[in-house]
């Protein structure tokens, strides 16, 4: 019984640690948006995209900015990536680290999305 509490409580543990790592850096991915100039296609506010193709970042999910990210570093692999050039050239850079910090920034933004009820 002991052996089995022992194991709980560090599994626990793992979760919530794992947790704090997932949910990124906003301050970093606000210095990474700056590096890598995301605003020059996405609008300073990243809310006001110069083409109306190009997405609104500013308040999305952070798992769908994550997922994103992480399938236009694929780029074309048959493995879900995206083939934008453009963002496949610009996201094989990151980490997955990176990918975090960034999606953390972006999420925390105010935007315009709509979502459905």
């Amino acid at each position: 019984m002991k052996k089995i509490m022992t194991s709980a409580v560090f599994a626990a543990s793992f979760l919530v640690s794992l947790s704090a790592v997932a949910a990124g850096n906003a301050e970093s991915g606000k210095l990474l948006t700056e590096k890598y100039n995301c605003a020059s296609c996405h609008g300073k506010d990243f809310n006001s995209p110069i083409d109306p193709s190009y997405p609104k970042l500013a308040g999305q999910h952070q798992d769908y900015l994550q997922h994103a990210l992480v399938a236009y570093r694929r780029g074309n692999d048959g493995m879900n990536g995206r083939t934008n050039a453009i963002m496949s050239g610009q996201a094989k850079a990151l980490t997955d680290k990176d990918i975090q910090d960034i999606a953390a920034y972006l999420h925390g933004l105010p935007g315009s999305l709509v979502l459905e009820k």
